[in-house]
């Protein structure tokens, strides 16, 4: 096979995978996703919005402090007061891009506030629905934008190497058509895992394939055991996709609440309902798990819901729940991988010519639990970054020479990642033990050889039994005394 001129191959059509393609321009760029309008990633569904210190008693400092506590210090320093640096800047860039974010009756851009943050420093437009208005906008640009060309609805299953290189991938489109396209690099920007685990708030396509990609062609892998249990999705029975309680409502004054109708913070954590994911999530979960229930009353939160809290409004009254009138009954649920590729600042993987960005890679800054709203800044100021960088490459690749296709494998069957999902639950929630680790481990091993997903698992596993010690996210109940300590620990040491 000759590989002629050819673009650079970005998979992935959420936040990350658009900012890169148009920041590559002049550079050809193939833009591949397996959904006609990037409404099946997870980048869409994002409520809270966009982190940034623009308040003028904030400072990127500060967003930096919050986000190394809220990573229990595994983050890589640099990375971080980069990504907080360029905050501001990014917010910017998406103003001018045409994102509408809102603001207050002054005209300033009203700021939110989250678990973990110590200032109200989050930018979000339509309310509660960011991500949304990120993609559309974002949509509209690329296709706008010459130098890129969209290809919806195909899955990229294999890679091409060329002696050593990765110069290609191979596509399957939704009636079986296979296509093999050649790529001065190739950028994978397919996002998280969270749908392999029984209850999440991702949607489907978030299921760790691109990966998985990565892991099969050699690429090195970090932090797979650092996975973020978001505290407050809208709970339903039997439902594996939960709509995400925003935690912006809890900025706004709501409070979880336990079965017997008290406070379920207090005393918890200094910050209360507003303290990081990983503390409030484990709260839940344990009187999820004992008492049958927790509830998250925003009745007192003021305003207009339908134009401050449109999404949570809409999938609560859809369960004939009325969030202005009466509490919602929540669940904590798998939200966001810490983990994932290793990459570089620029989004280097292993693999020369294999470059990863947004959730699908891990460059260190979130550490080992993401600070609410740095995901989607992520996204932009690392495709940004990562586009930038691309467009210095030699578009032409060598001909001749050996190569070959490195495939993802085949899928589980749908019993088989049905189960696959309560182990992943079962095991590697939010409390994680010693047995189960290691059940889960050996079940997943004896589901390798059947498809992609177990390898994936198995890895995961493997990864938290060998992390023996509790760290942010990654809770072991064997050392939970050692665990409740680095946590009061961390955040004395971190306070300002």
């Amino acid at each position: 096979m000759k590989c002629e001129r050819t673009p650079v191959v970005v998979v992935g059509g959420g936040v990350a995978g658009m900012v890169t393609a148009l920041a590559l321009a002049p550079t050809p760029v193939r833009l591949l996703c397996r959904a006609n309008d990037a409404g099946d990633t997870a980048s869409v569904l994002a409520q809270g919005g966009i982190a940034a210190a623009i308040d003028a008693f904030d400072s990127p400092a500060r967003h930096a402090r919050d986000t190394l506590i809220a990573g229990a210090w595994h983050n890589d320093a640099t990375m971080v007061h980069w990504l907080c640096t360029q905050a501001p800047v990014a917010i910017k860039w998406l103003q001018a891009k045409g994102v509408g974010f809102d603001r207050d009756i002054s005209g300033h851009l009203q700021l939110g506030r989250e678990g973990g943050h110590r200032a109200a420093r989050i930018v979000h437009a339509d309310g509660d629905a960011t991500g949304a208005v990120l993609v559309r906008t974002l949509r509209q640009r690329v296709q706008e934008a010459p130098h890129i060309q969209w290809c919806g609805e195909v899955d990229v299953g294999a890679l091409l190497v060329r002696e050593g290189n990765v110069c290609g991938v191979r596509t399957r489109d939704l009636q079986g058509n296979e296509q093999e396209i050649g790529a001065s690099a190739v950028v994978l920007a397919t996002g998280g895992i969270g749908a392999l685990f029984e209850r999440s708030s991702n949607p489907p396509g978030a299921d760790g394939s691109g990966l998985a990609l990565g892991m099969a062609v050699g690429a090195r892998i970090r932090d797979l055991e650092f996975v973020q249990f978001h505290p407050t999705a809208l709970d339903r029975v039997g439902a594996q996709g939960l709509p995400l309680i925003t935690e912006a409502l809890r900025g706004a004054g709501a409070h979880l609440l336990t079965a017997a109708g008290q406070r379920l913070m207090t005393g918890r954590h200094p910050l209360g309902d507003l303290g990081p994911r990983d503390v409030v999530a484990r709260c839940v979960w344990h009187e999820y798990r004992e008492h049958g229930g927790v509830w998250l009353d925003a009745t007192g939160v003021k305003g207009d819901w339908a134009r401050r809290f449109p999404t949570v409004l809409k999938a609560c009254l859809a369960e004939g729940i009325d969030p202005r009138l009466q509490p919602i009954p929540v669940s904590p649920v798998a939200h966001f991988h810490m983990g994932g590729l290793a990459v570089d600042a620029d989004g280097r993987t292993s693999v020369p010519g294999l470059y990863a960005v947004g959730e699908v890679a891990c460059n260190g800054v979130h550490g080992a639990n993401r600070l609410a709203s740095n995901s989607l800044l992520e996204g932009v100021v690392c495709g940004r970054r990562l586009g930038t960088a691309l467009t210095g490459l030699n578009p032409s690749m060598p001909r001749g020479g050996a190569y070959r296709w490195v495939e993802r494998g085949t899928t589980l069957p749908p019993r088989t990642l049905q189960a696959l999902r309560v182990v992943l639950w079962q095991a590697a929630g939010p409390e994680r033990e010693t047995p189960r680790l290691q059940q889960a481990l050996r079940t997943c091993e004896a589901w390798i050889k059947n498809g992609w997903q177990a390898r994936l698992a198995h890895a995961l596993l493997a990864a938290a039994c060998a992390r023996e010690r509790s760290l942010g996210a990654h809770y072991r109940t064997d050392t939970a005394t050692s665990a409740r300590g680095a946590i009061k620990k961390s955040f004395i040491g971190g306070s300002l």
